[in-house]
């Protein structure tokens, strides 16, 4: 009899052990999850308040201006990212507005309503990223840029963001509007 309380005594410590390494990996894969959501949705906190303030800063009769021929307006760069944010969006799994692609960006050229479509489409991202999985983030999924994770999709449309708040500095300063964090900065003798 002690040798087969033995071996249950020995089955029990292994399947004990086994459960508790699964839970550590689990809880391990769920903290790392946690933290890159936290650290993504800061990341799309920040690219948001720059892109609405910059919108914000910008007058109402520059919606409509652009560069050269072709090129997008003030308007487009930041309902491009919008359109963006919706593609990314759905991809995340959220019920976002069915459209052409382009038709978004080209939709206005009012301020308010720029503004208004930019806010619920980083609404829409921060809702549908808040809820993500590991499984989520790591499933192939085909994007117009090739076959790549969910969670490499996310870090390329916040690339994507950045860029076009670059090109949204750009045309604020040659319409001789300073971004608002860099007048912030001006005025304490940081530079901007």
């Amino acid at each position: 009899m002690p040798k087969i309380k033995q071996v249950i005594f020995s089955i029990f410590t292994a399947l004990l052990l086994s459960s508790l390494v699964v839970s550590i990996n689990y809880a391990n894969s769920s903290q790392d999850t946690l933290v890159f959501v936290e650290e993504y949705l800061g990341q799309l906190d920040f690219i948001e308040g720059r892109l609405l303030d910059l919108v914000g800063a910008m007058p109402q009769d520059r919606m409509a201006w652009e560069p050269a021929d072709g090129v997008r307006n003030t308007a487009e760069v930041y309902l491009h990212v919008a359109e963006a944010n919706y593609f990314l969006a759905g991809s995340m799994g959220a019920d976002v507005p069915k459209t052409e692609r382009g038709a978004i960006e080209k939709s206005t050229t009012d301020k308010e309503k720029v503004t208004e479509t930019l806010k619920e489409s980083f609404a829409v991202i921060k809702e549908t990223a808040g809820n993500l999985t590991d499984e989520e983030l790591n499933k192939i999924i085909q994007t117009p840029f090739g076959d790549m994770s969910l969670r490499n999709l996310m870090i390329t449309i916040l690339n994507h963001m950045h860029e076009h708040l670059g090109q949204g500095i750009v045309y604020a300063r040659i319409s001789g509007v300073t971004p608002p964090w860099s007048v912030k900065q001006d005025s304490d003798g940081d530079g901007g």
